[in-house]
């Protein structure tokens, strides 16, 4: 398979997880799991624009791809989006390992990398950890409440 194609394949891949994530961030709603899944989602959509402009230099197009139907119970997606962290990591290793093009292969291992660190958030989340994204100082306390489900927009 070339490099286009597999960058293609990877491109569709990554936006599924995306998609998945978008829809776990409506459903889980605790405060720094939620928080969890922005940072998620904003990393994943810069990996989706390194991608598409390695596609497009390569003179290829992208794909969209289907909405995932909503979560169920926030525990169950946090651990599904960590088993499909997995299953993506180990799904494109060796294909990222036997990319022609090393730019092109050391952003897919990058890409894999941040992934596996998705991964560590998601199982962290479900344990209840509440220091995802780091911790805060004694003075600020803990937050209290929930992220609604839709932003509100004026």
């Amino acid at each position: 398979m070339s490099d286009l194609e597999t960058l293609r394949e990877l491109y569709r891949d990554k936006l599924a997880e995306v998609v998945r994530h978008q829809t776990g961030a409506r459903a889980v709603r605790e405060y720094e799991a939620n928080n969890t899944y922005q940072y998620v989602i904003n990393r994943e959509e810069t990996q989706l624009s390194w991608i598409a402009e390695a596609v497009r230099e390569l003179g290829g197009t992208i794909d969209d791809v289907t909405p995932a139907p909503p979560g169920a119970d926030p525990a169950e997606i946090q651990r599904t989006d960590a088993a499909q962290a997995q299953a993506f990591v180990d799904r494109w290793r060796p294909r990222a390992d036997a990319m022609n093009d090393a730019r092109h292969s050391r952003m897919a291992a990058t890409i894999l990398g941040e992934t596996l660190e998705q991964k560590r958030f998601f199982e962290q989340a479900l344990a209840g950890r509440n220091d995802l994204l780091g911790r805060r100082s004694a003075a600020v306390g803990e937050r209290v409440g929930r992220v609604l489900p839709t932003r509100w927009i004026e």
